[in-house]
């Protein structure tokens, strides 16, 4: 099986959406970083983790993130467009969306794995056919855990019913890709489409 993440592999750069928001909401590179390590370290966890756990809705995220952005930025931030300005600096990836669509053919399963946000869920499925692609998904809103964290990796692989050597997992970020290989699955650490594409042709001969 390939697993795959969807931000930064089926898509565009998620870094350079984020620069991308920043720019359009007046926020300096590594504000938005400073800003979320400020509040971890004052209320013990990560908002934009929590987020993603589904375990605060988007608009208490805007809340938490403007008030540690207002003192670095010396005003409060307008950030309510957040999640739609991020979307609308995304595009899908077609070597990859196409790479899935062949794997399929092929006979091999797909999954998607994918630390998101339940309010945005209607923006990226509408971004590429989800259900067409992938027989599985996987969303750390609607799970209550995110990537790096074993369960994920392991909650998909109860749903699959697969063991970890079957399945090749495919993702933008090395420490999820860590996470993954020390579970036994194949990581393949997406940097470019192209690399990628090899790689798991290569796995999966």
């Amino acid at each position: 099986m390939v697993i795959s993440d969807f931000g930064g592999v089926l898509t565009t750069p998620l870094v350079e959406a984020f620069a991308s928001v920043q720019d359009r909401v007046g926020i300096p590179p590594k504000t938005f970083g400073e800003a979320l390590r400020a509040l971890n370290e004052r209320e013990g966890t990560n908002p934009l983790f929590e987020l993603e756990c589904g375990r605060i809705t988007e608009k208490e995220f805007q809340v938490q993130l403007a008030d540690g952005l207002e003192p670095l930025l010396g005003h409060r931030p307008e950030i309510e467009d957040f999640g739609l300005l991020l979307f609308e600096a995304l595009d899908p990836n077609p070597g990859m969306i196409d790479l899935i669509r062949e794997v399929r053919r092929d006979g091999i399963r797909t999954s998607l794995l994918t630390n998101n946000v339940k309010e945005w869920e209607v923006k990226w499925r509408s971004m590429m056919p989800i259900d067409e692609l992938f027989e599985t998904v996987v969303d750390s809103a609607f799970v209550g855990c995110r990537k790096p964290d074993p369960r994920i990796y392991n909650l998909t692989l109860e749903r699959v019913g697969l063991d970890p050597e079957e399945c090749i997992f495919i993702d933008d970020m090395k420490i999820n890709i860590d996470a993954a290989n020390e579970l036994g699955l194949h990581g393949v650490h997406f940097r470019e489409t192209a690399q990628v594409r090899a790689e798991v042709h290569d796995l999966l001969a």
